[in-house]
């Protein structure tokens, strides 16, 4: 078997690989369209396939792992991601790179969560530390430089090569993970609930798409409304189904555990607020303000600058203040940096733009932060895999309606004024709206405990002396 940080590498240069491919065509949204002679709106539809199919099939990646062997599910998700890519990238109708898209979520959906997988059972616990190190450079890395590699092949080569470059870097992690990965199955393996899989799925899917579809004229109303309807109705089959189940694909019993409860809730609020960012960004700048996509992209890129030099400031912060005054005020700063770009015009100095662009991402890193590490301080050794896949999935669904809601106050927008032009007030409204969602948040956070948390932040809080 190949040493450790060699198998740490080849897993980490896949997750890299969807890092990049998550939001990339987010800088290139204008420039699809006009290729495929299509709204810009209604491609949130590329945006939220690939955020729906991670949701729900990240769940089942653990219990396919244990069932088929690691390495040949992370050999098959890397072939599908490719395949996809090619899809995309030959992609001549919104249709086509709607489900090109889809496709490519599933392979991300099982290549990251069993590339996690691998290394854990993998490394040793003396080298985890080193190894769970290089597994966080692609999540830091690759989003501040996806707006501008995507803003730069767009603007000077073509948007099709955003996915042609997974084509040679997938074939070699493909080759190399043959090699180089060993294949592990779990001794023991619970029977899929295949049932709860098509009811939540078929139900996640039917209700974000139904959402998205809303006066695109793209399906019938009565489609549309069935769709939603029918998306609502599978849910509410699944809550009873989940109560029955032994071993629910979404673990609803997880909710009780009150820290989990609020990290995921409140995170699900937060996060729908944060999802629209890539969507609505790049159109203003280039659809609004007139810039191209490349310098869009190296606008936007602040925003993952800032979250990444948060990683080096949190512990410090928690432990200074602990988690309830970092989540109540750091909720009502990061909502009002989101509000604050719909004050953004065409005279607004670009350093003004990036200021507020990387102070923003740095609170809302915090955010997460603060979010993600007590979440899971009351859970049990034994339901932490099905926590992390509950909580996995409930973001992935945030972040797609954020899409489908700020593409909403969009048309709102639109219509309000009797346009069909997309222009700056337009924007404004929708950053407006999605940082109203985003400080909502707050209000929960009121009500932790002062010392909430307190284990995991090392935060001590002063004792009152009469």
């Amino acid at each position: 078997m190949a040493s450790t940080r060699v198998i740490t590498l080849v897993v980490a240069s896949a997750l890299f690989m969807e890092n990049l491919d998550g939001t990339v065509i987010a800088t290139s949204l204008p420039a699809i369209a006009l290729d495929l002679d299509v709204d810009p709106i209604i491609l949130k539809l590329a945006f939220t396939s690939y955020l729906v199919a991670l949701a729900i099939f990240i769940p089942v990646s653990g219990w396919c792992a244990d069932r088929f062997g690691a390495l040949t599910v992370f050999r098959a998700a890397i072939a599908v991601f490719i395949a996809s890519s090619i899809g995309c990238a030959m992609a001549d109708s919104l249709p086509v790179l709607v489900g090109a898209r889809f496709v490519q979520g599933m392979g991300g959906a099982m290549m990251v969560p069993v590339g996690r997988l691998i290394v854990l059972r993998v490394v040793k616990k003396s080298e985890m530390l080193n190894a769970m190190a290089w597994l966080t450079i692609p999540a830091l890395v690759a989003p501040v430089i996806r707006p501008p590699l995507g803003g730069f092949i767009t603007t000077y080569i073509s948007w099709h090569w955003i996915f042609w470059l997974n084509v040679p870097i997938g074939l070699v992690g493909l080759v190399v993970a043959s090699y180089v990965i060993p294949q592990i199955r779990a001794d023991f393996v619970p029977p899929l609930d295949a049932a709860g899989f098509l009811m939540s799925g078929l139900g996640l899917s039917s209700l974000i798409f139904g959402f998205t579809l809303i006066g695109r004229d793209v399906l019938p109303d009565w489609a549309v409304l069935a769709m939603i309807g029918g998306g609502i109705a599978l849910i509410v089959l699944y809550v009873g189904h989940a109560r029955r189940s032994a071993h629910p694909i979404l673990d609803l019993a997880l909710l009780r555990v009150p820290t989990f409860r609020m990290a995921v809730g409140a995170g699900f609020l937060f996060r729908i607020g944060i999802g629209a960012i890539p969507f609505l960004l790049p159109l203003m700048l280039q659809l609004a303000f007139g810039l191209s996509p490349f310098a869009s992209g190296m606008l936007t890129f602040a925003a993952a600058a800032g979250a990444l030099t948060m990683k080096f400031s949190a512990a410090p912060i928690l432990r200074r203040l602990g988690f309830r005054q970092v989540l109540v005020f750091n909720t009502l700063v990061s909502a009002g940096l989101l509000g604050a770009i719909a004050l953004f015009t065409t005279e607004t100095p670009h350093l003004v733009i990036l200021a507020v662009l990387l102070a923003g991402g740095f609170f809302r890193s915090l955010q997460f932060t603060s979010l993600n590490a007590p979440g899971y301080s009351d859970i049990e050794p034994v339901a932490m895999s099905r926590a992390t896949s509950f909580a996995a999935a409930a973001q992935q669904l945030a972040l797609s309606l954020g899409v489908a809601f700020a593409a909403m106050v969009l048309e709102v927008s639109q219509f309000l004024r009797g346009s069909d032009d997309l222009v700056t007030g337009d924007f404004a409204m929708g950053f407006v709206a999605v940082a109203i969602v985003s400080a909502i948040p707050c209000l929960l956070f009121l009500h932790l405990a002062p010392d909430a948390g307190a284990e995991v932040s090392g935060h001590k809080p002063r004792v009152r002396s009469d």
